[in-house]
């Protein structure tokens, strides 16, 4: 029975996704409910059943005092009895059924399928965010907005129909029943009703704002946390543990003043709502009763606007509760809005095209970019690759080295220029089928939190497990992976690293990644410092096997290592965003520039390898 409830939405199924989703809430929540609108209309029903059916048994109930005070309990039984066993068949079995009904649909069908809904689409929506958009951020925080995002969403449509519907049903149909006993009944009533009003506004206009306040607050301590947790090394190579305590409690200290504004909102509701009921109570039952005393209701009506009454007591909390939660759930949804909601700003162009490789030649012309600054960067690039050419860059910190590389990559769109692969323009091809054709080994390799095969056979998930073996060998890492064991007992391939890599060494990881790049055999690689991490025996080795992967490839290698690059076919100085020196490395040390200077400040160990070789 649960399995059918819970496979009436498919959370995963396609859909129409979109760059830019909405940025108003409401907007942004019906496009995630559209798939759930006849399960939202069966539940609606079913609590608008449910709240008829309490009402109904409170009325049945006065009734029934009227009932037994009719007359002996012979006569009772004999005028009534099967009404009373046709009572405890409905108690016993068809409510059940009807309840159990609302909260399958609510609980089994609504419930884990929203939430895993908008989680999932949500992720996807990010994932296709820009590098650019993930630098501009915390990493915590962006998953926090992610995480807390789905289940306030789904908080709130279950106190729509759990709480809400119910209450709006339950109230209205209070009014009836109070209105057949004696329309005066309903007087108190509604006076009530005008007051709880004012009082649900009033709150509802305050949780909200403080609930986002709270929402960011909470944001904000994610972040400062995570952003520690991450970089663990830097705070205890620093010692930084007491300033990285300081720099946390601001955070939490906000949140702590953010929730306790929130909680001052919650506790004046509950006093205000207290008096309220004291009306209620005393309005209702009071009338009832001097009603009675004049003759003109009985015991039964008494009885019924009693139990109304004290449900309606007991029930306004919960509602108000209810409302405040549901509230304060549309508070997260909208600060969480602030991350998973923001257009995708590098799209691929509407008539994008898979990239048809044929060469390798790249091409680069007029190439700029300055990251919005209008300065830094690369400006106005001139540069091309031949097919199978192996080109080296170099050049000073903020030369725009790695800006040229992201930029080939396509992690940021130009702000002038346009580079092209086999005479196509790679703002014209589909991301993926550009990155496909490129490999990258950069010298800061961080791995996902996965075995080192997982890592491996991300370069090419459908390789065979003696290809993965194979490249592991390559790059010198078969050995070492072999010997590695993890906290839970894994071994060798089958052990995880750790997040980013933190379990294996820096030569360790830059092998495996590496190996990974080897797997991949794209056309087209990128070392940026490739070998930058490993001692100088084992670079000696991987430089033979780079040598080698090389082989038919264009390849651009950045490397402040001269020697490692000095025999590639050129060697591409930039100097402030400019190309200034571009030749080979025995034509630019004959020229006595920029890289002669570079490389006669390079210590004598690295001379003397370059000679030996």
């Amino acid at each position: 029975m649960f399995r059918h409830f819970e496979n009436l939405i498919d959370p995963y199924a396609p859909y129409a996704q979109t760059d830019t989703p909405p940025n108003r809430l409401w907007p942004f929540l019906a496009a995630y409910m559209r798939p759930f609108r006849k399960v939202f209309a069966v539940a609606a029903v079913l609590a608008l059943l449910v709240a008829i059916v309490e009402i109904w048994l409170i009325d049945v109930m006065g009734r029934l005092v009227d009932m037994l005070s009719s007359g002996t309990p012979g006569q009772v039984w004999q005028d009534h009895g099967l009404s009373l066993i046709g009572l405890a068949v409905f108690i016993l079995i068809l409510r059940p059924a009807l309840q159990a009904l609302d909260v399958a649909v609510l609980n089994n069908a609504i419930m884990p399928n929203f939430g895993t809904l908008i989680r999932w689409r949500a992720h996807a929506h990010v994932l296709r965010q820009s590098v650019g958009w993930f630098e501009n951020d915390f990493a915590g925080r962006i998953a926090n907005r992610q995480m807390q995002t789905p289940p306030a969403a789904g908080e709130a449509v279950f106190q729509i129909f759990d709480a809400i519907a119910f209450a709006v049903a339950y109230v209205g149909g209070a009014l009836v029943l109070l209105g057949q006993a004696d329309p005066r009944l309903m007087l108190p009533l509604l006076a009530w009703l005008a007051l709880y009003a004012v009082l649900v506004r009033w709150t509802m206009k305050n949780i909200a704002v403080a609930s986002k306040a709270s929402s960011d607050a909470r944001s904000t301590v994610t972040g400062r946390v995570v952003d520690a947790y991450t970089n663990i090394h830097s705070v205890k190579l620093f010692a930084h543990h007491d300033s990285e305590l300081g720099y946390a409690k601001e955070a939490i200290e906000d949140l702590r003043k953010a929730f306790g504004a929130e909680m001052r909102i919650i506790t004046k509701m509950d006093v205000a709502l207290t008096a309220l009921n004291g009306f209620l109570i005393v309005g209702v039952v009071g009338w009832a009763i001097a009603l009675w005393m004049q003759g003109q209701a009985s015991v039964g009506v008494v009885a019924a606007a009693t139990a109304l009454t004290l449900r309606l007591n007991a029930m306004t909390g919960w509602i108000m509760w209810a409302l405040s939660s549901f509230f304060r759930s549309l508070g997260v949804i909208s600060e969480g809005m602030e991350t998973i909601a923001q257009p995708i700003e590098l799209v691929d162009a509407p008539d994008a095209t898979a990239l048809e490789f044929r060469e390798g030649r790249i091409e680069m012309r007029a190439l700029t970019h300055h990251y919005g600054r209008g300065s830094g960067g690369l400006d106005r690039i001139d540069l091309v690759l031949k097919p199978g050419e192996k080109v080296g860059l170099v050049g000073r910190s903020g030369a725009g080295k790695s800006t040229l590389v992201k930029l080939l990559l396509r992690f940021y769109d130009p702000e002038g220029g346009q580079i092209l692969i086999d005479g196509q323009d790679i703002t014209c091809v589909t991301q993926e089928s550009l990155r496909r054709q490129i490999g990258m080994v950069s010298q800061d390799s961080s791995l996902m939190h996965r075995s080192v095969r997982d890592n491996i056979l991300y370069g090419r998930p459908e390789a065979s497990e003696d290809e993965m073996i194979a490249a592991a060998k390559r790059a010198e890492a078969h050995d070492f992976i072999l010997d590695l064991q993890d906290p839970d007992g894994r071994r060798g391939y089958d052990a995880h690293v750790g997040e980013r890599g933190v379990k294996l060494s820096g030569g360790q990881r830059q092998r495996v990644a590496l190996a990974r790049v080897i797997l991949k055999d794209a056309p087209i690689l990128v070392l940026d410092e490739a070998t930058s991490a490993l001692d100088s025996e084992v670079e000696a080795v991987i430089q033979k096997t780079l040598y080698g992967v090389m082989e038919g490839k264009t390849v651009i290698a950045i490397a402040h290592r001269l020697s490692t690059i000095a025999h590639m076919d050129r060697i591409v100085v930039l100097d402030g965003g400019h190309i200034a020196e571009d030749g080979t490395h025995a034509a630019l040390l004959a020229k006595d520039g920029l890289y002669a200077r570079f490389w006669a400040r390079q210590s004598g160990g690295f001379i003397g390898t370059e000679a030996a070789e």
